[in-house]
Order: structure tokens, then C-alpha cells, then sequence
């Protein structure tokens, strides 16, 4: 097999994985130990495990001003929404892009667009089903408030999921990021929300399937209308 064919399958793996496909590997040389069939389905949820936790690099647009998605997945809302209180984003509805992570994406986030990161807010709650609207107000949370270098703001919210049990941020409040910089990771199913700046059109549709730190969400600067489309 070549380099190249080889790159295709073969990611790197964030830190944050090791040991949990140290424990999933421990469990099938048991399972080998025990009955060889359930050894290969452990073997199995070995490779799924290190999957997940893949952080493979991407390439971001970087022509100033646009916001790119947060997460692998598929958006599953998009509509006005009244931003978490305690980000301090004001009592209006923002226009809110929610992307839906299966235990099958790539679950390291990534910033919509430079900034500085104004206020991190960690709420807990419940493990809801990541892809209901309900999931926004009460699953557990972490929001980032990011100021832009024009003074605007938006936000952008980890929920946890239905088997989603730890959120984790290693960004800091006053830390400025570059578009596309990884921030943080949800283990296991979850959701990213977006609230977009007032003015600002979403440029993707319900059923879209984004790509962290490279597909575009919204024009910072641009006049475009907000898109219509559906699935096919």
C-alpha cells in the first residue's frame, strides 16, 4: 500500500484517545483469552475507538471573514435562537447553526472564525438525544463568547449527548485563536451551536454535511441572502 493510500485510512490520533484504545485494547486480548469471536469484536471497537478520537489536520479558507464550522456532522437546526444567558450575548435571538456529531465523526472542534475568546461558561445538565432543540437549553454545555476584531461577537456552544459524558475546552478566557484552531472535544455523540453575529447569513442548509475547519457557515462580510436548499 502506498504513502498516500495509506494517509487516506490512517489519522492521526489526539492525545486524549490514548487511553481509552489502551483500555478497549486491554478488553479484546481478554475477550481473545476468553473466546476468540468476541476477541475480533473487540479488536473491532479497538479500531472504531481510535476512529473517533482521529484529529486529522484541514485545510481553512483564509479569506478574512469567513466562519467555518466547528465540527464534523450534519446541520440539524437552523433558525433564530436566544443565545445561553450566562455567555452574556444579550437577550435577542441570534441566527443559530447546529451541527450534529454521530459517534462516527471527527469530534475535535474547531473556532468558526478569529477572535478573542471573551468568556467561557460551563453549565451541566442533561444527556439528551444531541440532535432535539430542547438539547440547547437543557443538556450539559460548555459556550465560548468570541469577540472579532470589528467588536461584533458570537458564540459557540459544546452540548453534550445522549452518551456524551465529559466536555472538554483547552482554550482560556483572553486567548485569541485563529480561524479553524482546534479548541476543544466531546467524547461519544454531541452537538456544536453557532450564533452568528446580527446581520449574518447562514450559508449553509438543514441536511448539509460540514467539515470541521473547512466548510463555510457564513460571510462576515458578505450581502448574500441565506441559502435555501434540501436534501436529495
Amino acid at each position: 500500500m502506498s504513502v498516500s493510500m495509506l494517509s487516506t485510512f490512517v489519522k492521526p490520533m489526539h492525545p486524549e484517545g490514548r487511553k481509552f484504545v489502551a483500555i478497549f485494547a486491554g478488553i479484546a486480548f481478554v475477550l481473545f483469552l476468553i473466546w476468540e469471536p468476541l476477541g475480533w469484536l473487540g479488536l473491532g471497537l479497538t479500531v472504531w475507538c481510535y476512529y473517533f478520537f482521529r484529529d486529522p489536520e484541514r485545510v481553512t479558507p483564509t479569506r478574512e471573514g469567513l466562519m467555518v464550522s466547528p465540527a464534523d456532522g450534519i446541520v440539524s437546526l437552523l433558525e433564530p435562537a436566544v443565545p445561553p444567558s450566562e455567555l452574556g450575548l444579550g437577550d435577542q435571538p441570534m441566527v443559530r447553526v447546529s451541527v450534529f456529531m454521530s459517534v462516527f465523526n471527527c469530534h475535535v472542534n474547531r473556532l468558526p472564525a478569529a477572535g478573542r475568546i471573551a468568556k467561557i461558561a460551563y453549565r451541566p445538565g442533561k444527556f439528551l438525544n444531541a440532535s432535539l432543540d430542547k438539547a440547547s437549553s437543557d443538556n450539559e454545555r460548555n459556550g465560548l463568547a468570541v469577540t472579532l476584531p470589528d467588536g461584533r461577537q458570537y458564540g459557540v456552544v459544546q452540548i453534550a449527548g445522549l452518551v456524551a459524558r465529559r466536555i472538554l475546552c483547552w482554550s482560556k478566557e483572553g486567548q485569541s485563536l485563529m480561524t479553524g484552531e482546534r479548541f476543544g472535544l466531546i467524547r461519544f455523540g454531541s452537538r456544536l451551536d453557532i450564533y452568528l453575529p446580527e446581520g449574518v447569513e447562514p450559508l449553509v442548509c438543514i441536511g448539509q454535511t460540514m467539515v470541521a475547519g473547512e466548510t463555510v457557515i457564513a460571510d462576515l462580510a458578505g450581502t448574500e441572502p441565506a441559502r435555501q436548499g434540501g436534501v436529495r
